[in-house]
């Protein structure tokens, strides 16, 4: 109580009139307390026995408890479970196979050379899982372990942990916690039960909510508690967050329950100190919980396309052992043919099953086992194991750019999984929320227009988006050195209002009216801070805080609120003076989404009655008088200017009531308030109606909906990278303009059930009824939209904005239509799905996702988004300053919106790119040293023997080839982030998946079994009939193996360095040390005891190293073999560029800074569906032509 805040008494039912009830009494709801679904009993203070002998059945400790888990493992099952995620890949089952087979004697290698590498990569994979898990597992730990006070058996309250809650208990909880469990709401410090909460973690709505107690108990204090026993009924524990039905027995009464008592959890209690509830619902009962998914095992495109790509390999490994086999079985059969002996170094007279003629299909059947493990070098088993390297240092670069590190907060990116980075190179489609995701949560007043005059020199966020694409100067009124300190929520200046110059102004009478209207008209709570004696606003949205603080600005003081007056400092014209005006609080009639506006009925101090309205220009210009509307013209001028820079708009007028006039009203209001029957809003909606008319405009205020920094700019580079978004918002659809998702020419569809018959079946209640008229209009709206497509499909330049509501989202995602709604929604360039529950976006992102097939984003930062995050194909959360639920359920987490441009058009075309090239040259060069197996067999009748020895089949993949591709996936970059940016172009290439599509996947495989045919024919040939050093000795099996193998070594490892477009220190150290490290292994090999080395015994140092012929022939190899790459690579680019070789020639000539080559590389990027700055700019620019050829042609 240091702050010295005067409300804390404060009733608050005379005020927001709307939504107080009175008595509690049931309706047809409550009807069906007791039935499936809605057959939940709690104890609330009371013993399980005390209701034993009760005909129900439950008991508070039959629910779950309140602990929560978001992690992926337990204890019990991450090794299992874990096992199952490595062995679904289908290569690791191959390798667990073979290594089982390698421990018989048909395997052609050692056991520990084919099982050693399994577990390797089985391990590093497992503990990679475990430890990310287990950051989640301390996120976990601290949202459970929160504290809150709870009633215990003596009666008094002490502090626990959230996880103790049971259902049934009774909490304390104080202002700025959170709720720990789903509360029903008792009494507060408020005499009348009533309680501000925030939902943004729910909703995303940072309007504060008024939730009030039921009257029996809001008299109830701490020290009551210890005697307080209810019984209470309700529904079963469900999704739905905007509805609740219960009943509570107290002190031998039934009184009915409603979502006006429940508190959710996640939620904040805001502006009140305190307040008591009883816990209904706890843990994964909870709505919130109960809205999102278990996490997912995610995997991305790409890798499942790479399982794709093995499975073939698998094939062609299958097929060559199969074909093999078949030859060797006709070979062995005729080796002992009329006791003469063809292969008489294999003794088939006296030969072991393997090669016995007289059991040739048995010997066939072992040889194609035996093949199967000697060609499964085909596949790549340190692929996955690479990969998960790079991926995890892909990570490390993303944790650590500076470019995307929030100073503010202190708050850099996060990765929280590397399993998805390249998925970042793929985005399709963004779904996004909107409040605390594309915006700051905050809303500045920033222009306004007053008497038709315009006033504010501010520049907003999208004016200056444009103003910057255009190329366009501009004074920064903001920025100047006279500025003063900023305030939160005004960022309004103009001379000629400010420091009391408005009563210089011609219509000064008008604009006092203007802001003494803001000072009133609202339902804001001052703070006064006695100490300091500066006020502060509590209110119900951030945009009527703003109009509370504008007026205090210019002088119109808002500080102090009782029951029945409001109190204001205003500058009187003559004194020059602030003189204190107290206002008689008659009545407040509440905006809603169908009202869309507000008023109040206030007396001054001359006794006249005045009525305050501000609305939405929609209602408020058809209630002027005619003599009220002189200012009309040029406000609906300015109001469409101010729609234009983006910011939201509403409409200022007054009227002043006569005696009588406003006795008859507050008589029918009062009796409508009072009404007890299902036309109770209608009637105050009707009553209300009729006294808002024939009003006085005043003028029309702009506020800015804040958005992040850079948001307009990062949308303009998504779209113009081919990356549709969508807004998934629990908050009104206004302000879709404003994030840059609507656009000049751009033709709205909007789908709602706001319609004159759905509103009189609402009346009538017949639900059935209801339910099938909603159904058909929305079908009806879904055909109408679907044909404005298809008769605007000629008009180029003709794009659309879906716009649909969740009532309306509930019937569209049903079976029978949701394909209709997906074809609508992608043939539009923007969708906006606004009053959405999370279980909906959830729904939408699923439905996005299968049936387009395309990868998708969600990005969020509430508790209301997990479910969209976790159903996405990657999901970023926001580390935004309220609760951390998203990022805990996010794979990537980032302090701002904006930062959603580097992540994907830059590291996630880099990662793309860079493991997309790392799995195809992985393919490459296992291919390239497969098949030299496979043809060494064919060479030797398929004898089963390898060309090379054991020790150079396991470390081919480890040392002599594997560092290379590494670096490649971490380093290697096509362009810079410069270009990246500048040219969003890039990022197609990803979105169409020119670089992982079948054709440079088959390319990559055609050139590495071209390479193979070469090295395998170059080298057998040279070496198959002459003397291959002077002492006249032919090549053998050891000298022709050692031979190739270099070969493959320096050709796998060259084909890397013609394939890198960006070399390191790192990378050229790797690639020339791959090969410098295989001579160096081939020297200390040969040197051990023959028994280890076998037939690389002193091959090199003996052999190879002394005879010219090895080199010239090493050489003449491997320049052959790169040749076709090389033609190929070159041919491509010069006649057949793609989008990255494109913009490399560009900084190759020079030609980056000349605006005629970047604009035509940029315009490829604009399309009629695309929106953003650029494209509403260009929009405008061929609306101006097509206007001026118009004319010209008249």
């Amino acid at each position: 109580m240091g702050r010295g805040r005067r409300f804390k008494k404060l009733y608050l039912s005379k005020i927001y009139t709307f939504t107080c009830g009175k008595k509690s009494l049931f309706n047809d709801e409550h009807s069906q307390i007791g039935s499936v679904g809605f057959s939940r009993v709690v104890l609330v203070n009371e013993p399980a026995d005390k209701f034993e002998n009760s005909s129900e059945n439950n008991n508070n400790n039959n629910y779950a408890d309140n602990v929560v888990c978001s992690t992926k493992y337990t204890v019990a099952n991450f090794l299992p479970k874990s096992l199952f995620e490595q062995f679904r890949r289908v290569a690791n089952f191959f390798f667990l196979v073979t290594g089982v087979l390698s421990f018989t004697k048909l395997a052609p290698y050692t056991a520990v050379s084919a099982i050693l590498p399994l577990i390797v990569v089985i391990t590093a994979t497992m503990v990679k899982e475990g430890i990310e898990d287990m950051r989640r597992k301390k996120q976990d730990i601290e949202v459970n372990n929160r504290m809150v006070e709870m009633l215990k058996g003596s009666g008094t309250f002490e502090r626990t942990e959230w996880k103790n809650l049971k259902v049934g208990n009774i909490v304390k909880v104080e202002k700025d916690e959170f709720f720990p469990a789903d509360l029903l709401l008792l009494s507060s410090s408020y005499e009348d039960a009533v309680c501000y909460v925030e939902t943004m973690n729910l909703d995303g709505e940072t309007n504060l909510k008024l939730k009030q107690g039921l009257e029996i108990t809001s008299s109830l204090h701490e020290y009551d508690f210890s005697d307080f026993k209810a019984y209470i009924k309700c529904e079963d524990p469900n999704a739905n967050l905007y509805s609740f039905v219960g009943s509570m027995e107290f002190k031998e009464q039934v009184h009915a329950l409603s979502p006006q008592q429940l508190l959710l959890r996640d939620s904040k209690l805001r502006n009140t100190d305190y307040i008591f509830g009883a816990v209904i619902f706890t843990g994964h009962d909870t709505k919130v919980i109960q809205n999102s998914i278990s996490p997912p095992s995610k995997r991305s495109k790409i890798e499942r396309k790479m399982d794709k790509v093995i499975y073939v390999l698998f094939f062609i490994l299958f097929l060559m052992s199969f074909v093999g086999s078949v030859f060797f079985g006709i070979t062995t059969k005729e080796d002992l043919k009329n006791n003469v002996m063809k292969r008489w170094y294999l003794r088939p007279d006296d030969s072991t099953i393997f090669f016995d003629p007289k059991r040739a299909p048995a010997a066939a059947f072992f040889h194609c086992l035996t093949a199967l493990m000697l060609y499964s070098f085909f596949i790549p088993i340190s692929l996955y194991v690479s990969i998960e390297v790079v991926k995890v240092l892909q990570s490390i670069f993303i944790n650590q750019d500076i470019n995307m590190y929030h100073e503010e907060t202190d708050k850099p990116a996060h990765a929280v999984t590397s399993n998805l980075n390249e998925e970042l190179g793929q985005v399709h489609t963004i779904l996004s929320d909107k409040t605390g995701t594309l915006t700051c949560n905050s809303m500045e007043f920033i222009k306004c227009s007053i008497a038709g005059v315009a006033y504010g020199r501010g520049v907003t966020e999208v004016e200056k988006a444009m103003n910057r694409r255009n190329g366009l100067e501009f004074d920064d009124i903001m920025n100047s050195p006279d500025r003063k300190a900023p305030i939160k929520g005004f960022n309004f200046t103009d001379e000629r209002i400010m420091d009391g110059n408005w009563v210089n102004e011609p219509h000064a009478n008008v604009i006092r009216n203007f802001f003494r209207l803001l000072a009133i008209c609202h339902t804001a709570i001052p703070e006064v801070d006695e100490d300091t004696g500066k006020v502060s606003y509590e209110a119900e949205s951030p945009d009527e805080a703003a109009f509370v603080i504008a007026a205090k600005e210019v002088g119109f003081e808002f500080y102090k609120r009782t029951q029945t007056s409001l109190s204001i400092f205003e500058l009187d014209p003559v004194s020059q003076q602030k003189v204190k005006r107290t206002y008689t609080l008659l009545n407040v009639l509440e905006f809603n989404s169908t009202r869309k506006r507000m008023s109040v009925i206030v007396k001054d101090e001359k006794g006249r009655i005045l009525l305050l309205c501000k609305g939405a220009d929609s209602v408020m210009f058809e209630r002027l008088a005619n003599n009220g509307r002189e200012f009309e013209e040029n406000t609906l001028e300015h109001v469409h200017e101010y729609a234009d820079a983006g910011l939201r708009t509403l409409i200022l007028a007054f009227r002043e009531l006569d005696e009588q006039g406003y006795k008859e009203f507050d008589a029918k209001f009062t009796e409508a308030k009072n009404s007890i029957s299902e036309e109770r809003e209608t009637m105050i909606e009707e009553v209300s109606d009729n006294i808002e008319r024939n009003m006085v405009l005043l003028g029309a205020t702009a506020i800015e909906d804040k958005l992040q920094h850079g948001v307009p700019n990062c949308i303009d580079k998504l779209s113009q990278a081919g990356i549709k978004i969508w807004v998934l918002t629990g908050d009104k659809m206004e302000t879709a303009i404003n994030i840059g998702l609507l656009r000049e020419g751009m033709k709205q569809i909007i789908v709602h059930l706001d319609t004159p018959e759905i509103r009189s079946l609402e009346k009538g209640g017949d639900k059935t009824a209801i339910s099938r008229a909603s159904r058909d209009s929305i079908k009806h709206q879904l055909s109408q939209g679907a044909e404005q497509l298809t008769a605007a499909s000629g008009t180029s330049e003709q794009a659309f904005a879906l716009i649909i509501d969740g009532k309306s989202l509930t019937y569209a995602l049903e079976d029978d239509m949701k394909n209709s709604f997906l074809d609508l929604a992608t043939s539009c360039a923007s969708i906006i799905c606004c009053r959405v529950s999370p279980k909906q976006k959830a729904l939408v992102t699923r439905l996005v996702k299968f049936r387009t097939g395309k990868t998708t984003l969600g990005i969020g930062d509430g508790a209301n988004d997990v479910g969209m995050l976790q159903e996405a194909d990657i999901g970023i959360g926001i580390s935004g300053v309220e609760g951390m639920q998203a990022v805990m359920s996010s794979d990537v987490a980032i302090a701002q919106f904006c930062y959603l441009e580097r992540l994907l058009l830059v590291h996630g075309h880099w990662c793309y790119r860079r493991i997309s090239s790392m799995i195809c040259y992985f393919f490459y060069k296992n291919i390239t040293f497969g098949f030299t197996l496979f043809l060494f067999e064919v060479h030797a009748s398929f004898s089963g023997e390898p060309a090379y020895n054991d020790w150079f089949l396991s470390l081919y993949n480890v040392f002599f080839s594997s560092l290379p591709v590494i670096a490649l996936g971490v380093f290697d970059q096509d362009v810079s982030a410069r270009y990246c940016l500048r040219f969003p172009m890039l990022y197609r290439e990803g979105v169409e998946n020119i670089l992982f599509s079948w054709r440079p996947i088959i390319s990559w495989m055609v050139n590495g079994f071209i390479s193979s045919i070469i090295i395998f024919f170059f080298c057998s040939k040279a070496m198959e009939i002459q003397a291959f050093d002077k002492g006249g000795r032919t090549a053998g099996r050891d000298i022709l193996g050692a031979t190739m193998y270099t070969c493959v070594v320096w050709v796998v490892n060259l084909q890397m360095a013609l394939a890198i477009s960006y070399f390191t220190l790192i990378q050229h150290v790797l690639i020339w040390g791959s090969i410098v490290i295989w001579y160096v292994f081939l020297l200390a090999y040969g040197a051990m005891a023959s028994s280890f080395s076998g037939n690389a015994y002193q091959v090199f140092a003996e052999t190879l190293a002394s005879t010219p012929s090895y080199w010239l022939l090493v050489f003449f190899v491997v320049i052959t073999t790169l040749v076709p790459y090389f033609t190929f690579s070159a041919l491509q680019m010069r006649f057949f560029p793609m989008y990255h070789e494109i913009v490399q020639w560009l900084r190759h000539k020079g030609k980056t800074n000349d605006p005629e080559f970047c604009a035509m590389v940029r315009q490829s990027s604009l399309r009629p569906t695309t929106v953003g700055s650029t494209a509403r700019r260009a929009a405008k620019t061929n609306s101006l032509s097509l206007r001026g050829s118009t004319t010209d042609h008249r």
